[in-house]
């Protein structure tokens, strides 16, 4: 199991070529269960509608069924989720980190990202 940070969902779907050959052999393997955050739709759709992002457009328009396609397994978030992403430790304000970060702790499993700013919190990134 793995969950991808949303930088590594955008490379996967729309930029293959920018991820670590070990990041796109984790991915591609079939045994493996690749989460995504509902944190990455929110972001995605939030930065492709104040156009920081308008690469994603189609992503943003078609993201069910992306998702889908790909076979990838959306992580829900509810309130004790958002309660552990804001009681997380350290300056990081990036909200939709703090989301994915707190996911991955929670679920315990490894987080695919190239962001080390994400190291402030207990989180196992791989890349």
């Amino acid at each position: 199991m793995i969950l991808l940070d949303t930088h590594t969902l955008l490379w996967a779907t729309l930029e293959p070529s920018k991820l670590s050959a070990k990041a796109a052999g984790v991915i591609a393997d079939e045994s493996m269960t690749v989460f995504v955050s509902t944190a990455s739709a929110w972001e995605i759709a939030t930065k492709v509608r104040n156009g920081r992002l308008p690469q994603a457009r189609h992503l943003e328009a078609e993201f069910l069924e992306k998702m889908d396609e790909a076979g990838y397994t959306l992580l829900p978030i509810d309130a004790a989720l958002a309660l552990r992403a804001a009681r997380l430790p350290g300056d990081h304000r990036d909200p939709f980190d703090r989301l994915i970060a707190a996911q991955a702790i929670a679920q315990d499993i490894p987080l695919i990202s190239a962001d080390a700013k994400l190291d402030v919190f207990p989180v196992r990134r791989l890349w």
